[in-house]
């Protein structure tokens, strides 16, 4: 099983990165968002996912372990392949997960090949998977006092944000000065630009 391929981007099109490991080339399928992160002829790493059936050998490579584990939630969901799992994670895992969170059908048939029907049994089947898991990290020993208010908007902000590998802590800070009666849009993007500032 491969877990990761580590090596120089010989060769990036669309859809396309081969990474050179050692002289052997491996051709990995990649959503635009990992695409957008890598330059030809430099190093990169790849966590790749095999897809295997009698006619075809594919592999698939994410820039991160959070992009890889919301492709395999999607392709778990039935009727959507790894085409429609690689159209969707294009626009980045973040509006994957806040589309999922949210209810947002609009985020999930902007992806090509993606129809209203596949996009509600995205949301219906995920939505609980991911709450569940972020169900378990508030019950991580958090003190009440690192967690933000809880308005409706927040505490799904808050548990999209958790999804992306945040901690309450790091949630709480970034939330500081936000409009509360926002929206959960909004909140997560005002999260991520105050956690791009401080790194």
């Amino acid at each position: 099983m491969l877990y990761y391929v580590s090596g120089t981007v010989a060769i990036l099109e669309p859809g396309l990165a081969v990474i050179d490991c050692g002289g052997v080339g491996y051709g990995c399928r990649v959503t635009a968002y990992t695409a957008g992160q890598l330059k030809l002829n430099q190093p990169a790493r790849l966590y790749i996912t095999e897809s295997i059936r009698e006619d075809a050998y594919d592999i698939y490579g994410f820039i991160d372990r959070e992009e890889q584990r919301c492709y395999e939630l999607l392709t778990s969901v039935n009727g959507v392949g790894p085409k429609a799992a690689i159209a969707i994670l294009s626009a980045g895992p973040q509006n994957f997960t806040l589309a999922v969170m949210t209810g947002d059908e609009k985020l999930l048939t902007a992806a090509q090949g993606v129809g209203k029907k596949i996009a509600q049994r995205i949301i219906l089947e995920l939505k609980d998977k991911m709450g569940s898991n972020v169900s378990l990290d508030l019950s991580g020993g958090i003190a009440p006092a690192a967690m933000p208010a809880q308005g409706s908007n927040v505490t799904l902000a808050t548990a999209a944000l958790q999804e992306l590998g945040y901690s309450a802590a790091e949630i709480s800070m970034a939330l500081k000065g936000a409009d509360p009666n926002a929206s959960t849009e909004d909140l997560v993007r005002f999260a991520l630009r105050a956690m791009v500032m401080k790194n």
